[in-house]
């Protein structure tokens, strides 16, 4: 007896000191961003330490699969950045899909600010870079200040709690997801070479494929992960237009309808609910076989309850925010900084990239929704003020994840890379600081007109 209580204050202690504290900070919506932030942190001082050497050998490991001559070999970083990087950007399509049926992005009149600010944001940071190096042998990185990491940067933003108004952390979103959809297309339309027609031919077929069978009511995951990454993701690789395209455009054709209706789910678990109760009980701790038969007619109706697409992207998530995208900041934030490093710093590729996120951000998205306002009547959503404004344009100027990504495919140069890089970082962390700062100011602000306006009443 003694025993058997030990055993259980044991799983009691564990279940309260780990398993739970764990659960909550998986949940937590900033924890992504902080887990993104430290891997970023790890491979600035790994990369700057003895181990150098050795962190930047690892990623030039060649991996090969296939058979004959029908192989794919790439070294370790392409396979993160070709590979990892597809599923994180079929979490993005997913996403972009959910937001435009039934999110932020459906209703167009309440969608025209944040996807107007999201365009503003994306064209300033491209031109104020080419300022900087028009003509140079960094123009190619035009594309690098337009993105903004939505992880981080809502990461950021759920830092502050409950001082910060739903409507702006919606705007936010907004802005963010019309943000991945441009650089998708970016990605798509200017950063693919080489185009092979005969393998995009063959990944056509794999897509209509999949759109087909969405059509029909194909409901299995595994027959979209099939066609989608042996098919799909695979013939994209080998065409030249990147692979995370692929990752979009199946995310795209992914089944957005439930097998059951609302009301078809409510009725019918309300009948097995009754059916569980009614069943004869074996007064045992395990269940009669009556029960566990209508158990598992619950999680099987469940299932069809769900859309396909946001029964993958809820599944997918935590993989991408906990695993991918640190392998990916990781793999790729490491920057040995050279005794040259302050030259880097003011080279125009640093520079371009630093005043397009740190200013080109600002004028696109604070500027622009400003324009919208004043020549439209459109305004700021409920609870949202100027210095919000303002820190939402911050948070944009976070691009991190994107524009690293971005600047893998803009610059084989070494030493372009390592300039874009550090501008970057240097920028996202100003941005990070700056957006806190002024989206706090901004929820003293309304807090203190919400006392005002208590005192005023009558």
């Amino acid at each position: 007896m003694s025993k058997k209580k030990d055993l259980g204050l044991n799983v009691e202690l564990v279940d309260r000191l780990i398993i739970e504290p764990s659960t909550r900070f998986i949940n937590s919506s900033s924890a992504s961003g902080i887990v993104l932030f430290s891997s970023a942190i790890l491979a600035m001082v790994i990369a700057n330490s003895p181990w150098s050497d050795a962190y930047h050998a690892i990623w030039k490991y060649q991996f090969i699969i296939g058979f004959d001559e029908f192989v794919i070999s790439k070294d370790l970083h392409h396979w993160i950045n070709d590979g990892l990087m597809a599923v994180f950007f079929f979490v993005i399509g997913l996403e972009l899909k959910r937001e435009i049926i039934g999110g932020e992005l459906s209703d167009i009149k309440s969608a025209v600010l944040p996807i107007g600010a999201a365009v503003g944001g994306m064209l300033f940071p491209a031109l104020v870079y080419l300022a900087f190096n028009q003509g140079g042998v960094g123009s190619d990185g035009w594309g690098i200040p337009m993105a903004t990491d939505i992880a981080f940067s809502l990461g950021v933003l759920y830092l502050l709690g409950d001082r910060v108004p739903v409507s702006l952390k919606v705007f936010l979103t907004a802005l963010a997801i019309a943000d991945d959809l441009g650089a998708v297309l970016v990605i798509a339309f200017f950063y693919s070479s080489d185009i092979n027609f005969v393998s995009l031919g063959t990944g056509s077929v794999f897509l209509a494929v999949l759109w087909i069978a969405n059509g029909i009511g194909v409901r299995n995951t595994m027959f979209y992960a099939l066609v989608g990454i042996g098919g799909l993701w695979l013939a994209f690789l080998m065409s030249g237009v990147h692979a995370t395209i692929a990752a979009v455009l199946a995310a795209f054709a992914i089944p957005a309808k439930a097998q059951v209706k609302e009301s078809h789910f409510a009725e019918h678990m309300e009948y097995l609910v009754a059916k569980f109760k009614n069943a004869t009980p074996n007064n045992v701790v395990t269940i009669t076989k009556e029960q566990l038969d209508v158990l598992q007619d619950i999680r099987s109706y469940s299932k069809k309850a769900i859309t396909p697409l946001q029964r993958l992207e809820d599944n997918m998530h935590p993989l991408v925010a906990f695993v991918i995208m640190p392998i990916f900041a990781f793999s790729n934030a490491g920057v040995t900084l050279a005794d040259d490093f302050l030259s880097q710093l003011i080279s125009p590729v640093a520079l371009g990239i630093m005043f397009g996120l740190l200013l080109g951000k600002i004028i696109g998205v604070v500027g622009v929704s400003n324009l919208v306002i004043r020549f439209s009547p459109l305004r700021l959503p409920k609870g949202m003020n100027q210095f919000h404004l303002w820190g939402v344009g911050f948070l944009a100027a976070i691009g991190f994840t994107m524009s690293l990504f971005i600047a893998g495919l803009a610059f084989k140069q070494e030493h372009l890379l390592q300039e874009s890089k550090l501008g970057i970082l240097s920028a996202s962390f100003i941005a990070s600081v700056l957006g806190y700062i002024l989206i706090k100011k901004g929820a003293k602000v309304e807090a203190q007109k919400g006392v005002n306006d208590t005192v005023n009443i009558p």
